[in-house]
Protein backbone atom coordinates (compact mmCIF):
# COMPACT_ATOMS: atom_id res chain seq x y z
CA UNK A 1 0.00 0.00 0.00
CA UNK A 2 1.63 2.95 -1.17
CA UNK A 3 1.04 6.74 -0.61
CA UNK A 4 -0.99 6.81 -4.03
CA UNK A 5 -3.21 4.12 -2.35
CA UNK A 6 -3.73 6.51 0.66
CA UNK A 7 -5.55 9.23 -1.03
CA UNK A 8 -7.63 7.08 -3.71
CA UNK A 9 -9.31 5.09 -0.40
CA UNK A 10 -12.67 5.22 -0.87
CA UNK A 11 -13.83 4.75 2.82
CA UNK A 12 -14.98 1.93 4.40
CA UNK A 13 -18.82 2.52 3.60
CA UNK A 14 -17.83 3.55 -0.13
CA UNK A 15 -17.53 7.32 0.49
CA UNK A 16 -15.31 9.97 -0.14
CA UNK A 17 -11.19 9.18 1.66
CA UNK A 18 -8.38 10.61 0.53
CA UNK A 19 -7.24 14.03 0.84
CA UNK A 20 -10.38 15.41 2.51
CA UNK A 21 -9.94 12.36 5.12
CA UNK A 22 -6.50 13.41 5.94
CA UNK A 23 -7.54 17.02 6.34
CA UNK A 24 -10.42 15.81 8.80
CA UNK A 25 -8.39 13.85 10.53
CA UNK A 26 -5.48 16.25 10.78
CA UNK A 27 -8.06 19.26 11.51
CA UNK A 28 -9.40 16.78 14.61
CA UNK A 29 -6.00 16.52 16.11
CA UNK A 30 -5.48 20.63 15.60
CA UNK A 31 -8.94 21.55 17.20
CA UNK A 32 -9.12 18.72 20.04
CA UNK A 33 -7.11 20.92 22.70
CA UNK A 34 -9.38 23.59 22.08
CA UNK A 35 -12.41 22.39 21.39
CA UNK A 36 -12.29 19.68 24.27
CA UNK A 37 -12.08 22.33 27.03
CA UNK A 38 -14.66 24.19 25.75
CA UNK A 39 -16.85 21.83 25.43
CA UNK A 40 -15.83 20.49 29.15
CA UNK A 41 -16.79 24.37 30.58
CA UNK A 42 -20.13 24.27 28.29
CA UNK A 43 -20.93 20.53 29.26
CA UNK A 44 -20.70 20.79 33.12
CA UNK A 45 -23.00 22.67 33.97
CA UNK A 46 -25.59 21.32 31.47
CA UNK A 47 -24.65 18.10 32.95
CA UNK A 48 -25.45 19.09 36.48
CA UNK A 49 -28.21 21.38 35.82
CA UNK A 50 -29.85 17.73 33.90
CA UNK A 51 -28.79 15.82 37.62
CA UNK A 52 -30.61 18.35 39.45
CA UNK A 53 -33.82 18.12 37.42
CA UNK A 54 -33.69 14.36 37.36
CA UNK A 55 -33.50 14.60 41.32
CA UNK A 56 -35.91 17.23 41.56
CA UNK A 57 -38.32 14.64 39.13
CA UNK A 58 -37.89 12.13 41.47
CA UNK A 59 -39.01 13.95 44.57
CA UNK A 60 -42.38 15.10 42.77
CA UNK A 61 -42.75 11.75 42.00
CA UNK A 62 -42.18 10.39 45.66
CA UNK A 63 -44.73 12.98 46.52
CA UNK A 64 -47.51 11.66 44.07
CA UNK A 65 -46.60 8.19 45.00
CA UNK A 66 -47.01 8.69 48.23
CA UNK A 67 -50.45 10.47 47.97
CA UNK A 68 -51.70 8.22 45.48
CA UNK A 69 -51.23 5.02 47.72
CA UNK A 70 -52.73 7.37 50.62
CA UNK A 71 -55.73 7.79 48.55
CA UNK A 72 -55.60 3.56 47.17
CA UNK A 73 -55.21 2.54 50.88
CA UNK A 74 -58.32 4.80 51.95
CA UNK A 75 -60.49 3.23 49.19
CA UNK A 76 -59.78 -0.14 50.31
CA UNK A 77 -60.46 0.38 53.65
CA UNK A 78 -63.85 1.89 52.84
CA UNK A 79 -64.28 -1.44 50.77
CA UNK A 80 -63.49 -3.59 53.83
CA UNK A 81 -65.85 -1.94 55.93
CA UNK A 82 -68.97 -1.85 53.80
CA UNK A 83 -68.00 -5.80 53.99
CA UNK A 84 -67.91 -6.01 57.06
CA UNK A 85 -71.28 -3.96 57.78
CA UNK A 86 -72.97 -6.09 54.78
CA UNK A 87 -71.90 -9.40 56.37
CA UNK A 88 -73.22 -7.79 59.34
CA UNK A 89 -76.76 -7.28 57.99
CA UNK A 90 -76.76 -10.53 56.03
CA UNK A 91 -76.01 -12.66 59.25
CA UNK A 92 -78.96 -10.18 61.22
CA UNK A 93 -81.54 -11.17 58.36
CA UNK A 94 -80.75 -14.83 58.68
CA UNK A 95 -81.47 -14.69 62.31
CA UNK A 96 -84.71 -13.41 61.77
CA UNK A 97 -85.77 -15.75 58.80
CA UNK A 98 -85.06 -18.85 61.02
CA UNK A 99 -87.97 -20.50 62.43
CA UNK A 100 -87.44 -21.39 65.94
CA UNK A 101 -88.02 -24.98 66.69
CA UNK A 102 -89.28 -26.22 70.06
CA UNK A 103 -88.99 -29.28 70.92
CA UNK A 104 -92.07 -31.07 71.85
CA UNK A 105 -92.23 -33.18 74.93
CA UNK A 106 -95.09 -35.31 76.68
Amino acid sequence: MGLEDIFKFKGFDGGVGGPAGIAVGVGTVILAPIVIPFLSEVGKPLAKNAIKQGIFLYEKSKEAMAEATEVFEDIVAEAKAEIAQEHQENQAKAGEDQIEVVPITD
